[in-house]
C-alpha cells in the first residue's frame, strides 16, 4: 500500500510536468493538437525501442492479443488511449492560457467524479468499490474548486494554442476542457490497468500510445488540410520530453492501479499534481500567471481529497 501511495504521488507530479512541457510546445507551435501528436509520437518511439529489445515486453503483447481472442479482454478496454489523447491535447490547448495550477484543479475534479463511477462499476482491476456519502462530498467539493479556479481568468489570450476564431473565449469556459479530460483520465487508468494485468505495464502503455496516436494523427491531418501546419518547430530539446514522461506515468499507473484501485490512485496522484503545479507556476509561470483564485481552488481541492480519502481508511 505504501509503495502504491508513493507511486501515485510520482505519477501526479509527472502529469503536471508533462502539462507544462506540452503547454509550452503548443504555445510555440500555436497548435495544441500538433503538440499532443508530437508528445504521443515520441512516447511511442521510445516504447517501440523497448519492445524491440525486450522479449518480456513482446511476450506481454502476445498475452494481450491472446486475451482478446479468448474474450478475457474486450476491444473497448484497449481504447484508454483515446482519453489520453484528449487529455494531452487539452494540455497543449489550455495550459499556456490558464496556467498549470488551474488546469490541474479542473483535471482533479473530473478525476474525483469519474473515479466514483469507475470504481462503483468495477471497471478497474481491483473490482467494485461502493459510493459513500464521504466520497460524494469530496467529489462535489472538487467541482466547487474548479468553479473558483475558473473565476480568476477573464479571457483567453497570450499563449492560447487554439484557432484565431476562439481567441476571445472566456477562460472560465476553457477550464471545462481539462475537467472533461480528468473525467476520461479515471476511465483510462481503469482500462489500462486491465490491460496491464494481462500483459504488463509496458504493454498497457504501448496500447495506450498506439490508440492515442492514431486518433491524434487523424485530427492533425484534418487541421493541416483545412488550416495548414505549424510554420516552424522549436529547437529546445526539453519541449519534446512530454511523451517520455507520459510513457513513464502511464506504465506506472497501469501497475499501481492494481495495488490501490482507481479512486485511491486518483487521490494520491492529486497531491503530486497540485504540489508540482504550484511550484511550476511559481518558477516557470505562463502568460496566465498564478492567480489568487487558482491558489484557493488548489487548497480547496486538497481539502476535497482529504475528505474523500477518509473513506479509504
Amino acid at each position: 500500500m505504501r509503495v502504491g501511495v508513493v507511486c501515485g504521488f510520482l505519477i501526479g507530479a509527472g502529469v503536471a510536468v508533462q502539462g507544462r512541457i506540452n503547454g509550452a510546445l503548443g504555445a510555440r507551435l500555436e497548435d495544441g493538437v500538433a503538440a499532443a501528436t508530437i508528445s504521443f509520437g515520441t512516447g511511442l518511439v521510445a516504447l517501440a525501442i523497448v519492445f524491440a529489445v525486450s522479449g518480456r515486453v513482446r511476450d506481454g503483447a502476445r498475452r494481450v492479443r491472446a486475451a482478446l481472442s479468448e474474450g478475457t479482454l474486450r476491444p473497448w478496454q484497449l481504447l484508454g488511449g483515446l482519453c489520453g489523447a484528449f487529455f494531452v491535447a487539452c494540455q497543449g490547448l489550455t495550459v499556456a492560457a490558464i496556467g498549470v495550477t488551474a488546469f490541474t484543479v479542473a483535471t482533479v475534479a473530473g478525476q474525483l467524479l469519474s473515479s466514483l463511477v469507475v470504481d462503483r462499476l468495477g471497471l478497474g482491476p481491483s473490482g467494485r468499490t461502493p459510493i459513500t456519502v464521504v466520497r460524494l462530498a469530496g467529489a462535489s467539493l472538487g467541482v466547487v474548486a474548479v468553479l473558483i479556479a475558473g473565476f480568476g481568468h477573464t479571457r483567453a489570450t497570450g499563449g492560447l494554442s487554439v484557432p484565431e476564431a476562439l481567441r476571445g473565449t472566456p477562460a472560465a469556459l476553457l477550464i471545462v476542457l481539462p475537467a472533461l479530460a480528468g473525467i476520461g483520465l479515471a476511465w483510462q487508468q481503469a482500462v489500462n490497468g486491465k490491460v496491464g494485468a494481462v500483459g504488463g505495464a509496458v504493454s498497457a502503455a504501448m496500447v495506450n500510445f498506439c490508440v492515442g496516436l492514431v486518433a491524434l494523427s487523424i485530427l492533425t491531418a484534418a487541421i493541416v488540410v483545412t488550416s495548414g501546419g505549424p510554420a516552424a518547430f522549436p529547437t529546445e530539446p526539453w519541449l519534446y520530453l512530454g511523451g517520455l514522461i507520459g510513457v513513464a506515468f502511464i506504465a506506472l499507473a497501469a501497475l499501481t492501479v492494481r495495488w490501490i484501485g482507481v479512486l485511491l490512485l486518483g487521490l494520491t496522484s492529486v497531491a503530486g499534481q497540485l504540489l508540482a503545479s504550484l511550484i511550476l507556476d511559481v518558477l516557470t509561470p505562463t502568460s496566465a500567471g498564478l492567480t489568487a483564485t487558482a491558489i484557493i481552488g488548489c487548497v480547496l481541492t486538497l481539502v476535497a481529497v482529504a475528505v474523500a480519502t477518509r473513506s479509504q481508511s
